[in-house]
């Protein structure tokens, strides 16, 4: 923050940890020149992300350690020129910044980003990068002025192909006083559902849904498309009710109250989509080099089911080897698929039409047919040709038989 002197001062920051809470949960204070704090956060954070090996893409998770720190770069910002910003470092050259904004009643997180080292080998072991990638997005983060935000649920931010959690958060921009409101935002997940009815003791079993909306999706990188997927996607969980049932259900995704993103990269294209129950479901496609091939490789799921005993069903796979076709061809397949991605989840997808990498001109290239199409054009085909094989047989036995009534008869 800029004295009126023209020298620039550096705020002051501080960092308790607050060993009452949560082993790794800590609080982060910002103060400005004058030692007055402007933004106070109180959190725990989990990070889930991929990243390219040698021997492939690899998934890794880690946690905000003990030792992260409030960096020096971290700012009151100044009014109508900058904002407040918070910048968490730990590691070896990993950042998390928060940045806010206002208006007369609110503040927000206006962006997440978070920079993190891929040369950083304990977390990032035989990553074929080396550097800094960095990754943003805005946020849900928000609250009324002069109030605490406080969200014991679980805070997924996604970007990219980084998912950050923040774990019981609280947090407070724009301070009036030295520490945090008594006064306080709760966030949507802590709301309570909905009451629903008392289902009857001898209920109808749940019918399953109609087929999902067909929807197209694209991902544009820094070359042009790099993903062109339309097709209906159904969630297909398993999971344990409130009242300890395991039960088996199929919600669709509907694309009306879904946003979708991604990204583009040399060895991964990843589509993202999300909604309020629908944290993140990402599809992530890879092509293997030595044989031009292109398939689904990768399928992540954080969704909430509000009757489950745990509300937050999460499941991954990223060894698939599905949607496969030619590297600039298309996969096209009409029939319903399911994609077992583990035991309690599969992804049912319906009239596939997809492509990844060497899009030209963001339109489908030539098509390549699923066999489960192609089994089903052999069917009526296989059919056709028996029922002409037995008109021909009918006909040759009509016309023998015409033949031998015609021999018993003279001419006159």
């Amino acid at each position: 923050m800029a004295a009126l002197g023209g020298a620039r001062r550096r705020p002051l920051v501080l960092l308790l940890f607050a060993g009452l809470l949560h082993g790794t949960s800590a609080v982060f204070v910002v103060k400005n020149g004058n030692g007055t704090a402007c933004v106070m956060a109180n959190f725990s954070a989990a990070f889930l992300t991929i990243y390219d090996t040698r021997s492939g893409p690899q998934n890794v998770s880690f946690n905000l350690p003990p030792g992260a720190e409030v960096s020096n770069s971290s700012s009151c910002g100044k009014e109508n020129a900058s904002d407040p910003s918070l910048m968490i470092t730990f590691g070896r050259g990993h950042m998390l910044t928060l940045t806010f904004t206002r208006n007369a009643t609110r503040y927000k997180v206006q962006l997440m980003r978070f920079a993190y080292n891929l040369s950083d080998t304990d977390i990032f072991p035989n990553s074929s990068s080396t550097g800094v990638k960095t990754v943003e997005s805005v946020t849900d983060i928000k609250a009324d002025i002069n109030k605490t935000y406080r969200c014991v649920s679980d805070t997924r931010v996604h970007m990219g192909n980084v998912t950050v959690t923040l774990q019981d958060a609280v947090i407070q921009a724009y301070l009036s006083g030295s520490n945090f409101s008594r006064e306080e935002t709760r966030c949507e997940q802590d709301l309570p559902s909905p009451a629903t009815p008392t289902a009857p003791p001898r209920s109808s079993p749940t019918p399953a849904p109609a087929s999902p909306t067909v929807f197209r999706y694209s991902v544009n990188g820094t070359n042009g498309t790099c993903l062109l997927v339309s097709m209906g996607l159904q969630l297909n969980v398993t999971y344990r009710t409130v009242d300890n049932k395991t039960v088996t259900r199929e919600f669709n995704v509907n694309p009306d109250n879904t946003t979708f993103g991604g990204s583009c990269s040399a060895a991964l294209a990843t589509l993202e989509l999300s909604n309020r129950n629908l944290l993140l479901l990402l599809l992530q496609f890879s092509m293997n080099e030595s044989s031009s091939r292109v398939f689904l490789q990768g399928v992540q799921l954080n969704l909430t089911l509000p009757d489950a005993k745990d509300r937050s069903f999460t499941a991954t796979n990223s060894s698939l080897r599905a949607l496969q076709a030619t590297a600039g061809n298309s996969y096209k397949c009409n029939a319903e698929q399911r994609l077992q991605v583990t035991s309690t989840f599969s992804l049912n997808v319906f009239r596939v039409w997809v492509q990844a990498f060497r899009v030209d001109g963001g339109k489908f290239g030539p098509v390549e047919e699923c066999q489960l199409d192609e089994n089903s054009m052999l069917i009526p085909i296989a059919v056709g040709g028996a029922l002409a094989g037995l008109v021909l047989i009918v006909l040759i036995a009509y016309l023998i038989g015409r033949k031998r009534s015609h021999a018993g008869y003279q001419t006159i």
